[in-house]
């Protein structure tokens, strides 16, 4: 047990110490699309957010910097993007790296509605290159208020096509359609393969088992596993039927990750939680639990070098 703790600590602890020249992720957010504390919760748990607003924690969002090329590239346009391009501008400010782009996993509202920011009554952006999937693509520029960002062409769709290799030198980036909610597109997550490590980065997924991919597999193949965490368990959630949230619950993944050894485990890193997941806690017997067990979570300003 206190391996893989060591081991977890020593990878947390890498994070400080990327390279100077050397890309890397940056985690802007980790929590479900509708961010801590959620809209409409006065219950207990939500309260500490609503009377301390440093406690307040945006939708999961990461961002690769690479400083060899001098771009940014952003995954996720989260409803708190304003204050996620701040983070991001605190390590990779615009006078030095240029945003070369978004990706998009899916029309879920945590996941694209901070698009409208990049809009003419907001930043007014231009010609930003916006990666998408086929319905993603469609989605977006045929319904209004997204429509107007392509033809105003505050931004440009690069539609993308599943398990086809993005190719910006020193950062490659390939969507994998996962099974999820597709109501208005599809679903992806993302390789990202750097100059000398690779992540893998899967926010939204229904159950591992009916994925066309072995997630065990996938993690073996990359240095980084960023993962749906959405719920710790079952029973989070009381009157509510979990079937309806198919999600993958924490439990669940580890007990399917259970027979990696424990450097495969300290790969894992979960992220887009729930506002009633208790891994939001660092104290709670949840939290101990999944540290115990050689995993980390997702926090906002950890840095893994790619």
């Amino acid at each position: 047990m206190k391996q893989f703790i060591l081991l977890s600590c020593l990878l947390f602890i890498s994070n400080s110490l990327v390279a100077q020249d050397e890309p890397f992720i940056y985690v802007l957010g980790v929590i479900q699309d509708a961010g801590y504390p959620q809209a409409g919760c006065y219950r207990p748990h939500c309260m500490p957010g609503w009377y301390d607003p440093s406690l307040r924690r945006g939708a999961t969002s990461i961002s690769v910097v690479d400083p060899l090329s001098r771009n940014k590239y952003l995954f996720e346009a989260t409803p708190h993007l304003p204050s996620q391009l701040y983070e991001l501008e605190q390590v990779a400010p615009d006078n030095d790296y240029t945003l070369n782009g978004v990706f998009l996993t899916h029309a879920h509202i945590g996941h694209y509605t901070g698009l409208m920011f990049f809009g003419f009554e907001s930043m007014d952006a231009n010609n930003l290159p916006v990666y998408a999937m086929p319905r993603m693509a469609e989605y977006l520029s045929s319904n209004g208020p997204w429509s107007q960002l392509v033809s105003m062409e505050n931004i440009v769709l690069q539609v993308m096509q599943a398990d086809r290799i993005e190719d910006f030198n020193h950062i490659k980036v390939t969507p994998h359609l996962v099974p999820h909610r597709d109501e208005y597109s599809e679903t992806v997550g993302y390789r990202i393969q750097g100059p000398n490590r690779s992540a893998l980065f899967i926010p939204d997924i229904n159950k591992w088992e009916i994925w066309d991919r072995n997630i065990v597999d996938e993690i073996r193949s990359v240095d980084y596993a960023i993962v749906d965490a959405s719920f710790y368990n079952g029973d989070e959630i009381p009157g509510r039927d979990m079937a309806e949230m198919p999600h993958p619950f924490v439990v669940e993944s580890m007990a399917l990750f259970d027979l990696l050894p424990a450097e495969e485990k300290a790969k894992v890193w979960f992220i887009h939680l729930n506002h009633t997941n208790p891994l939001l806690i660092e104290g709670s017997d949840a939290y101990r639990n999944v540290r115990e067990q050689g995993y980390n979570v997702a926090r906002e300003g950890v840095r893994l070098p790619l």
